[in-house]
């Protein structure tokens, strides 16, 4: 790395830090993901090859943060939509309380039911792997998908399950 870049991005730090902290904040609402896109678009900033072709460099430096704050926004919206597949634990601890066995035999039932509204692939996804003990990557052999869609559809399925289960309740 050039020592021109070092100093040039050190220079733009030192006057647009604190703005640049604000900008994510007043975007984002939570300090420590503001902080942390602020680091990720200085990370973004050492990757530029050629630095000195950038005319206004300022202006690059809000238009590479604008970006990375619409990358986060679309993530956030994503996450939303789904649930970690390690929370699948804390689903199932939520769904099967120790109280009655009248009060298990009915929410396994709505569970059941909650399950069948899912498509095909997701409900087979969730019956290998939750009820058959299968890996991710035998799921996806049995199923002819990636793993990475064996998670996606675990995650949507358990997403669906925690929606509809609390609307239940």
């Amino acid at each position: 790395m050039s020592e021109t870049k070092k100093a040039l991005l050190e220079r733009l730090f030192a006057q647009h830090g604190a703005a640049l902290l604000a900008f994510f904040y007043q975007r984002v609402r939570r300090r420590p993901d503001a902080a942390e896109l602020a680091q990720e678009v200085y990370v973004r900033m050492l990757r530029i090859s050629d630095i000195e072709a950038i005319r206004n460099p300022e202006a690059y430096l809000y238009t590479v943060a604008s970006n990375l704050a619409k990358e986060h926004r679309v993530l956030e919206q994503r996450g939303a939509n789904t649930v970690d597949i390690d929370d699948a634990a804390e689903l199932l601890a939520d769904l099967t309380p120790a109280s009655t066995e009248i009060d298990t035999e009915r929410r396994i039932k709505r569970l059941r039911e909650v399950l069948r509204q899912l498509p095909a692939k997701g409900q087979a996804a969730v019956a290998l792997h939750y009820w058959h003990g299968m890996s991710y990557q035998e799921v996806a052999l049995q199923l002819g998908v990636s793993t990475h869609m064996v998670k996606k559809y675990l995650s949507q399925a358990l997403a669906h399950c925690r929606r509809r289960m609390s609307r239940l309740g």
